[in-house]
């Protein structure tokens, strides 16, 4: 069939087939979202497309408001404002974790997080941060891998076994530190003390001399996501990182899934 790949499987999907045109398109706008401003000479020479084509989807793309264009420059355009508004409203708990992490954030001092597992990653759905709190490269709509962070250990934990294999298949366990868990045999026993105790740890596993706490916020029958505070390894140890904390961080988890309830 003409404009189409062949036929693949992606994560969660059987005997599809992915259009290669599309795929060009969100390429463009990956470029575009990693630099402030971009050529048509350097999309084509990163994406290894001719001139030609990228300017065809330049043209799409500003003829929709998706970009817009200064001088020989091309940048997304305040569109995906919207866009990422509309999907923060359809979110249901979004005014909830906000108001729960702002709370959690003075209290604690430290930077809290919330996120939600999509298409086997973690994406980032809010942040609050205090004066003294350290700052990350995660902000919203950041996606990270789930096996080297407490958000995505509290997430998988609760996930189904086949559901954790496919992800840890798709993604596979990429190693960031030298306390990264690299194996399945590892990842699974973690999984298991973080049902054991409730929540989970990052010890310097995806930044070194950073240290994170993350609870799960679940209803009945799904992991809505998690709730996390992180801060430098100086600041995360001793019983306020192993008792305090973590029972900070599972009490605004606790008050996430009840308001969840009822909204």
């Amino acid at each position: 069939m003409s404009g189409e790949s062949s036929p693949e499987t992606p994560e969660g999907e059987t005997g599809s087939r992915t259009i290669q045109a599309v795929q060009t398109t969100l390429d463009i706008i990956d470029v575009l979202q990693e630099r402030d401003g971009v050529r048509v000479t350097e999309l084509a020479d990163r994406l290894d497309r001719s001139k030609g084509t990228i300017h065809c989807h330049l043209a799409t793309l500003l003829q929709n408001e998706h970009v817009v264009k200064e001088g020989n420059e091309y940048r997304l355009g305040l569109r995906y404002l919207e866009l990422g508004e509309t999907t923060k409203e359809r979110f249901g708990i979004y005014d909830i974790v906000r108001d729960e992490l702002t709370d959690l954030a003075a209290e604690t001092g430290e930077l809290a997080q919330f996120a939600t597992e999509e298409h086997g990653r973690a994406v980032y759905i809010h942040k609050a941060e205090s004066d003294e709190a350290v700052r990350t490269a995660s902000s919203v709509g950041t996606r990270e891998h789930l096996h080297c962070i407490a958000l995505g250990k509290a997430i998988l934990a609760h996930l189904g076994e086949r559901r954790v294999d496919e992800i840890v298949d798709h993604h596979g366990l990429p190693t960031f530190t030298e306390r990264t868990i690299t194996t399945r045999e590892e990842l699974f026993d973690e999984l298991a003390r973080v049902r054991e105790r409730g929540y989970a740890i990052d010890d310097e596993e995806k930044i070194e001399g950073l240290r994170c706490v993350a609870a799960p916020v679940r209803t009945s029958s799904e992991v809505l996501g998690a709730v996390s505070v992180s801060g430098p390894s100086s600041r995360m140890e001793g019983e306020w990182f192993e008792g305090e904390l973590p029972a900070m961080v599972k009490r605004s988890a606790n008050v996430i899934e009840i308001n969840a309830r009822f909204a």
